[in-house]
């Protein structure tokens, strides 16, 4: 079985959810802001309703300053544009300039990428004279993660922070940082003055991944299924050479963490948008003798194939479990023929991959629907509405207002037990996560504004 899509349902049908959703939302940020202290770190996910961190990295400290500049997006209260003003400035500079990670597409597309986006459309007066302030931080972020390269015959790719041997999927939504900085006319300077063109680099990262990450059931190894993906590519960085899939949060190399997934969908949905809108299809690539016509073909073969997959293997509600392959879900039964259930004893579900996912869906659609491609164009945006109708509902929804969650029933970091398991309970459910109630957002505010008649929502512009 797999997603049952309704394919009868409107953005306008989801705009009372949305609103009421926008609602919540408010009381939750504020609830944050009022009691968070910054030495803490950044906030990951709830315990007992509450965000806590975690020291890993601060990956999640922008989507908390940029929930509040989403919120402000969809409703104009101007509260919540000085509240992410505020934060942006006052804690994200430090991330700017951070060499460690694989996360500014993360911290500074969703804090100075969001703010840059609302100047220039009119609906920012206040923070106009930031704009430079916006556009040099996305400059600066583009170049360093650009950085973080690992150059191999055939195509780089950005590496993890687990080391140059490593490439998550992760890291697709990253290239936000790269497009934006390419975009505004930033080139990164290597050894003796080397430029070094940051649209390659977002190609040849692209490619990389599309080629090892994604499975198109052509052999590759005995569980090639069209569609799966894996959290990460491991390489010999001596020669270069792929050695094997692996996989950090999710249950197995060999089967499929549904928010890799996700950011697959997604990641790769983004940049057509992108590649389509601000790039020339003739123009050549950073993969010798191809054009930018022969990467959006690559490109969308893997957003395809990654969408069908998740369609095909998400419950009929929309809602994924954490993992394809988690060693308990034949206790459940036939689990996909059914809608989730976030409180089954034996495996948890993971809403924040539905949130991303439905997302990327609708972006694939809307990019498909721009191609007249208008039938598979339909089915991915259905879906990506279908998914939304059950997140933005009940038992997704989080109604509560002491709970400081916005989006219930998401999964951090299952392997390492990370996440909160409530008394009573087997597995963790009725917890929230930073990530996920961020992208609910976003979701929220890309069908909000369809709904709305308003200009399209996309991090470099209308793409028209």
């Amino acid at each position: 079985m797999a997603l049952r899509i309704d394919f009868d349902l409107l953005p306008e049908k989801l705009q009372p959810a949305i609103e009421r959703l926008f609602e919540l939302s408010a009381e939750k940020i504020l609830s944050l802001e009022k009691g968070w202290k910054d030495a803490h770190g950044a906030p990951v996910f709830t315990v007992n309703g509450h965000y806590t961190t975690r020291g890993w990295t601060d990956w999640t400290a922008g989507f908390r300053h940029g929930s509040a500049l989403l919120q402000y997006d969809a409703t104009g209260d101007r509260r919540f544009l000085d509240l992410g003003l505020n934060g942006t400035l006052q804690a994200m500079p430090t991330h700017i300039s951070h060499t460690g990670v694989h996360d500014h597409g993360f911290n500074i597309v969703s804090t100075y990428g969001n703010l840059r986006r609302l100047i220039l459309e009119g609906r920012a007066a206040r923070a106009e004279p930031v704009l430079h302030t916006c556009e040099l931080a996305l400059r600066i972020s583009g170049a360093v993660q650009a950085a973080r390269w690992t150059q191999r015959p055939g195509g780089g790719y950005i590496h993890s922070f687990n080391g140059p041997h490593s490439l998550f999927i992760d890291t697709l939504r990253s290239l936000r940082s790269l497009a934006l900085a390419h975009h505004l006319g930033h080139v990164l300077f290597g050894e003796q003055d080397q430029r070094i063109s940051l649209l390659d680099r977002l190609i040849d990262h692209g490619l990389t991944t599309a080629k090892y990450n994604i499975y198109y059931g052509e052999g590759r190894d005995i569980f090639d299924v069209p569609g799966r993906v894996a959290h990460e590519a491991i390489f010999n960085t001596v020669n270069g050479q792929f050695r094997c899939p692996n996989s950090q949060q999710g249950y197995s190399p060999f089967s499929t963490w549904t928010r890799g997934l996700a950011w697959a969908i997604l990641g790769f949905a983004e940049q057509l948008e992108f590649l389509h809108a601000c790039c020339g299809r003739g123009d050549p690539a950073a993969a010798e003798g191809k054009t930018v016509a022969d990467v959006l073909s690559r490109f969308l073969r893997a957003a395809t194939v990654t969408a069908d997959y998740y369609i095909s293997v998400c419950c009929t509600d929309g809602i994924p479990m954490w993992d394809t392959g988690a060693p308990n879900l034949h206790k459940l039964g036939d689990y996909a023929n059914r809608p989730s259930d976030p409180f089954n004893e034996w495996e948890p579900v993971d809403s924040s991959a539905a949130a991303i996912a439905a997302q990327g869906l609708l972006r694939l659609g809307n990019h498909l629907r721009r191609l007249g491609r208008h039938s598979h164009a339909r089915r991915y945006r259905q879906s990506a509405l279908t998914i939304a109708r059950t997140l933005f509902g009940e038992p997704y929804l989080a109604t509560k207002r002491r709970h400081q969650g916005l989006i219930l029933h998401s999964v951090y970091h299952r392997p390492n037990g990370w996440d909160h398991v409530a008394r009573g309970q087997r597995v963790p459910n009725g917890e929230s996560s930073m990530w996920g109630d961020y992208h609910a957002r976003e979701l929220a505010l890309i069908i909000l504004r369809e709904a709305r008649r308003e200009s399209y929502f996309a991090f470099f512009g209308c793409p028209g």
